[in-house]
């Protein structure tokens, strides 16, 4: 997730050329997901958990096993107290992992140093302790993002960044595998397959980083892979957002094949195009993700290729550039009669930042999604947020909206 910087809305030149079509996969088939809630209505009621930088859990490294056990505990107790159903929890958050892979090392972010064994399975503790509350958990996979650094001296010996320097791209003082290179796709889809078959998760989750967010210093070094890879594109945009394409359909596609009940979605930044780009786009005038990060939401959608969508609509009611009142019905109808599950991404981090952001503007956004049946529930960024400068907020949403329980769509 983007803290500091995604608010900053950022005016971009449109691209011209479209994506190619692809062919829609089937919708998926059920089987029973591992989430044991009660019958009822649906509504998702979701935090993010994220590890990068130690933002929510561990809070941070080198805890003990039973410190960081009781933290997730304690999260898990807030949780249910206001009466939420659903955990986003990152556990692969800079191409390293939460469990015990045989891919990639163990995350810096449990001990402080990347490689070492924390002393237990934390995927396999997150999901039992999940379960054992009657709650969903997803597992929220970054797919592209090596390090917040850019020396690939410093990461672990082993690392595949270092056995295939080949892979990485280094852009904004930061390392990133290559989208370009169907070996990387194919590595990234493995490591991140290996959690989803040996772990019962109920969902694969993405955020929105896929092509690193332009810093205006330069642009993405992937010139030789264009030259390599780019196959019948003339536009490197439209190649980029073919790559990422590849790679979220071939990870629906693997879920499908492996587990048919876990479902599969994935986060985007809140604007897809702003309508001076494309008669299709929303009446806002920010940053494009199709553009900027090469993430073309509507082709997933359209296609099937996820079960749910959470939009990262991060602006307030009334923003002149990005308006929740005008984004959250954008998004409506972008899934309208599609199959594709709406949850609306909140920024709870955002609560109390200035004047348009009080206590009640997350309960006001509960407000108007109401109007539209489309809107199947939120998710809030994140879980620290909710214990501090959003807990009156989150506390207000729960006394308006969540009075009763009600059980995680798919589940």
């Amino acid at each position: 997730m983007r803290v500091l910087r995604r608010y900053r809305l950022v005016l971009l030149a449109g691209v011209g050329a479209l994506l190619l079509g692809a062919a829609a996969l089937p919708a998926p088939t059920g089987a029973v997901p591992s989430c044991a809630q009660p019958a009822g209505p649906a509504q998702m009621r979701a935090v993010w958990i994220a590890g990068v930088d130690n933002v929510d859990w561990p809070s941070r490294p080198g805890l003990s096993v039973a410190d960081q056990q009781q933290e997730y505990r304690t999260i898990l107790d807030d949780a249910q107290r206001r009466r939420l159903n659903t955990v986003m929890v990152q556990v692969r958050p800079t191409a390293d992992a939460f469990w015990p892979s045989p891919f990639e090392p163990w995350s810096q972010w449990l001990t402080g140093t990347q490689g070492q064994d924390p002393g237990y399975d934390p995927l396999a503790f997150l999901v039992q302790e999940t379960h054992n509350r009657g709650l969903a958990f997803h597992a929220w996979f970054n797919p592209f993002r090596i390090s917040k650094q850019a020396d690939v001296g410093r990461l672990t010996a082993n690392h595949p960044a270092r056995l295939h320097p080949d892979w990485v791209l280094t852009y904004g003082g930061r390392l990133y595998y290559d989208p370009g290179k169907p070996e990387v796709r194919e590595f990234v889809m493995n490591a991140m397959m290996d959690a989803v078959r040996r772990y019962d998760v109920d969902a694969v989750h993405f955020d929105d980083y896929f092509y690193p967010y332009p810093d205006g210093s330069a642009p993405i070094p992937d010139a030789a892979t264009f030259t390599a890879h780019g196959g019948g594109f003339t536009d490197v945009a439209d190649w980029r957002r073919d790559n990422v394409n590849q790679l979220v359909r071939g990870m629906s596609e693997r879920i499908r094949a492996a587990k048919p009940g876990v479902e599969f979605g994935i986060s985007p930044f809140g604007i897809w195009r702003n309508a001076s780009e494309d008669p299709r786009g929303s009446a806002t005038s920010g940053l494009s993700s199709y553009s900027a990060i090469y993430a073309d939401t509507l082709t997933w959608i359209d296609n099937r290729w996820i079960n749910y969508v959470v939009p990262q609509i991060y602006w307030e009611i009334g923003n002149p550039r990005a308006d929740y009142a005008t984004l959250m019905p954008w998004w409506a109808r972008a899934v309208a009669g599609k199959r594709v599950d709406l949850y609306v991404g909140q920024a709870a981090y955002k609560v109390g930042s200035s004047s348009a952001w009080g206590d009640g503007q997350l309960a006001e956004h509960l407000a108007l999604n109401r109007a539209h049946p489309e809107v199947l529930g939120d998710v809030y960024f994140s879980a620290a947020s909710l214990r501090s400068n959003a807990a009156a907020a989150i506390d207000q949403v729960a006394a308006e909206y969540y009075r009763a329980t009600a059980r995680s769509p798919g589940c």
